[in-house]
């Protein structure tokens, strides 16, 4: 309570009342009408209504819900069965859950009277918001006890922030104005004299029958429970579940209940949220504006760190792109912004110390200093087009960035890119919600323009761009369709007015066509009955039909890899395979006279799969650009739809096949590379024998970094000249459904293929595990805003995770380079009992489908 020096305001706190939430319903007063003859006639389902059967008084019953925020807080309460026989009055009191002082600020209790409306169906007759608490200074509405809520006729109650049914209006009839006088005379603002008391109530009943005569509305009557005194908005610690100590008196209503005693005091059940949580520290502001005043940008300029300084800084630009900075990195990082425009490594730090929402210093940011900044990295111009970063020049700067790259290593990128323009959007369309006042530029960064610009005048790389947009255009949702087909009618135009536009224009049309027709062959395959020998015929059959222009066509570059030109498929080679989905191996006849296998599947969400081959073909760039070269041979994938694609075929057998036809990988490899003079390669050719090491090593590497899950011998591949190869990415960044599954993939046929563990072959294939784990560590932070760039993508095992931390902590950026080799090689000398056993029993499934 506070105290004046002259009159005393006593007040209590919302968070003393631990009480839970009660009110009464009472009546239900206003004429209801009977529908007339002509509606009846129009609707003849009306006759069945409670007001036309019953006129008098039909069965109502109601309905209300605690809302906050536009969710529910509580399951709906309805009122008993009551059969009304002069007034509809209910009388009947509700008791929620919930207790006064766990309420949030917007509170608000919707009421829906219902009636009949025939067998087993009912009409609202009306809806009501009820806000618990007024807008100025937070005082908890239930001051009066009595409260009459205006009806909205034939509607339910909306419980939105923004209601459209509010319990009150603007205007007021001649029972509000008396109800109000009624309200102010029960809080003893009215001075009271018994007598003249009695005759005004009197009046007042009787202007109340004459109002409800001739009004048309409806009004619900609720009755809350009356507190001594004013209960203004407050919350409580949230830490602490003591009982309050607090002498503030509160009366209950007679026939109200409370919740038992362990649904009030259990800590874990009710959470209380700060609606501050999120505003900055006003002292903590202030210190950041002192600190950071215009009068330092002078001596700023010259600044320069001391050693001890120095190494701070630099620790803090090595943080993994997720770490965020403590209010001291950030003032620290400010103050010598000057000093590390020279540092590539500087610009995404110094960007996420600048306090955006202060316009001066968006202003020095981004028109002073982010021009003189330095040429930065690719990895760190890819962080700064994801959703974090805002300012329309700061993204233009990274696309400027990204133009020094060639158009192969734009290719590796081009996946995220497309998915980057997603934030474009976001950003542009929320430019009307931003504040007129702010520094923060919302124009276009130019991204979308320099991808078609670089995809016109490169055909493949263009392909690519194509079929990437053309996925984002089918997927679900339809505002980043909207803003996808854009970007695609923009670069259609630019195609054609491009040398040679037509008919890159019609290639792409005829890549169109080709992929509905295979989609829909390979749809109509799965969901047919026929047996698989049944299917094959039908595919070869289809394919052989000159109708369908497979057999023959036009030279064509094929989707997936535009490089190539096809001019047929050869319908005797093509099949079907015996997995779940039946997917189509179709061979293509190639312009130059080869021919290029493929897989094509539909019903299957490819877009994982193209985005793990992605990365592999990444970290094989890398590593070559390092002269290691591990003989990893990512296969083409190329999702054509949100549910098709297709992948390119390596002729190659699966671990589990080469066990049971051959006995062990050795006797497989040695069937097609014999080499009886070999020492040490045991009979097989020794380039091939160094292929199998090598590509172990890197999938090892690379499946261990992207948490590839999943594993048993019929997705571990081995082609006949030694490459071994990963198929099948549908469990990535650490799940698996094998329990105590083992981080890094390497199986018992793999190490005794090398020889065993003690042999030479099987330390080369450690030492290039360490070497390879080294290199990839360099670019961590590349890979990882790759990865988090796909987050928004709606890939399932992707979406709503938090995959960079999923990633980062594969890295081991933590420790040290020989404290990371010492954490992968225990990684890799540990096996899980479990292993062995669960790939037999995937052996046995198999065994048993086919």
């Amino acid at each position: 309570m506070d105290k004046d020096n002259r009159d005393d305001f006593t007040f209590a706190k919302l968070s003393d009342l631990k009480l839970p939430v009660t009110f009464r319903i009472s009546q239900l007063e206003g004429i209801r009408r009977p529908y007339t003859f002509t509606e009846v006639l129009e609707k003849p389902d009306l006759r069945f209504h409670g007001v036309q059967q019953s006129p008098g008084f039909s069965d109502l019953y109601v309905t209300c819900q605690l809302i906050a925020d536009n969710k529910p807080l509580t399951i709906p309460f309805r009122t008993s069965f009551k059969a009304f026989k002069k007034d509809y009055t209910w009388n009947e009191w509700i008791t929620f859950p919930i207790r006064y002082c766990d309420l949030p600020l917007n509170s608000q209790i919707t009421f829906t009277v219902w009636d009949i409306a025939g067998p087993r169906a009912v009409i609202p007759v009306g809806g009501s918001t009820f806000r618990l608490f007024g807008k100025k200074w937070h005082v908890f509405i239930p001051l009066m006890f009595e409260h009459r809520l205006l009806l909205w006729p034939d509607r339910e109650a909306d419980g939105s922030n923004e209601t459209s049914t509010p319990s009150k209006v603007g205007s007021r009839d001649e029972m509000g104005r008396l109800e109000k006088l009624v309200k102010k005379y029960e809080r003893g603002d009215l001075p009271k004299s018994d007598w003249l008391d009695a005759l005004a109530f009197r009046k007042m009943a009787e202007i109340h029958a004459a109002e409800t005569e001739k009004s048309e509305n409806l009004y619900l009557y609720i009755d809350l429970p009356r507190f001594d005194f004013p209960v203004i908005f407050t919350e409580g610690d949230a830490s602490t579940s003591a009982p309050s100590t607090s002498t503030t008196v509160v009366q209950p209503p007679p026939s109200a209940t409370a919740p038992t005693a362990n649904l009030t005091s259990d800590p874990y059940l009710w959470a209380v949220v700060d609606p501050d949580i999120a505003k900055e520290n006003p002292v903590e502001d202030k210190h950041r504006r002192l600190v950071r005043s215009h009068r330092s940008s002078p001596y700023d300029r010259e600044l320069k760190p001391n050693a001890k300084i120095r190494d701070e800084l630099n620790d803090i630009l090595n943080y993994a792109p997720s770490q965020p900075l403590t209010l001291e990195e950030k003032d620290l990082i400010w103050k010598f912004r000057f000093y590390l425009t020279r540092d590539k490594r500087g610009l995404t730090k110094f960007l996420k110390s600048v306090t955006w929402r202060d316009p001066s210093e968006v202003k020095q940011a981004v028109e002073e200093l982010l021009p003189q900044w330095t040429e930065i990295d690719i990895d760190d111009a890819l962080e700064l087009l994801g959703p974090g970063t805002v300012d329309s020049r700061v993204r233009a700067f990274a696309v400027k960035q990204l133009s020094r790259a060639d158009d192969d290593e734009l290719l590796l990128y081009l996946l995220q890119l497309v998915q980057a323009l997603k934030f474009e959007s976001s950003a542009s369309d929320q430019r009307s919600a931003r504040s007129t006042t702010s520094a923060i530029s919302y124009d276009d960064s130019g991204l979308a323009d320099f991808l078609i610009s670089r995809a016109v005048h490169n055909p493949v790389l263009g392909n690519r761009l194509h079929w990437y947009l053309m996925v984002e255009v089918a997927m679900e949702d339809r505002i980043m369709a909207k803003m996808y087909g854009r970007v695609v009618f923009k670069y259609m135009q630019q195609i054609l007015e491009s040398k040679n536009g037509e008919e890159r224009r019609d290639l792409m049309r005829r890549q169109g066509e080709l992929v509905d027709t295979l989609a829909k062959r390979a749809r109509e395959l799965r969901t047919s009955k026929d047996p698989r020998p049944k299917k094959i015929e039908k595919l070869r059959a289809f394919i052989a039909e000159s109708k369908n222009n497979l057999s023959s066509m036009a030279p064509l570059p094929l989707p997936i890899n535009a490089k190539i030109e096809v001019t047929g498929i050869i319908a005797d080679k093509c099949s079907v395979f015996k997995s779940n989905m039946f997917p189509m191996l179709l061979y293509f006849q190639c312009a130059d006279g080869s021919e290029y296998p493929l897989i094509f599947k539909d019903g299957d969400d490819m877009r994982q799969d193209q985005l793990v081959i992605q990365l592999f073909t990444l970290m094989d760039k890398l590593l070559r650009k390092e002269n290691l070269d591990l003989k990893v041979s990512p296969y083409d994938v190329l999702a054509t739809g949100p549910s098709q694609g297709m992948a390119q075929f390596i002729p190659s057998k699966t671990i589990a096949t080469i066990v049971s036809e051959n006995g062990t990988l050795l006797n497989y490899l040695r069937a097609h590379y014999p080499d009886e003079g070999s020492v040490g390669t045991y009979g097989i050719e020794p380039g091939v024998i160094d292929t199998f090491v090598r590509s172990c090593a890197g999938y090892c590497v690379m499946t261990y970094l992207l948490g590839v899950g999943d594993r048993h011998l019929d997705n571990l591949l081995l082609a006949p000249d030694g490459h071994f190869f990963h198929v099948d990415f549908g469990y990535i960044l650490g799940r698996d459904p094998k329990p105590l599954a083992p981080p890094v993939k390497v199986c018992k046929e793999m190490v005794d293929a090398m020889g065993g563990v003690q042999s030479v072959h099987y330390a080369r294939f450690k030492q290039f595990c360490f070497t390879a784990f080294t290199i990839l560590r360099k670019s961590a932070n590349l890979i990882l805003n790759l990865v988090t760039l796909m987050t928004d993508a709606n890939i399932p095992h992707i979406k709503h995770r938090d995959v960079h931390e999923q990633v980062l902590g594969k890295f081991c950026l933590d420790m040290t380079e020989e404290q990371a080799i010492e954490h992968f090689e225990k990684l890799l000398n540990d096996t899980s009992p479990f292993t062995v056993v669960l790939d037999r029993m995937h052996d046995w499934a198999q065994y048993w489908r086919s």
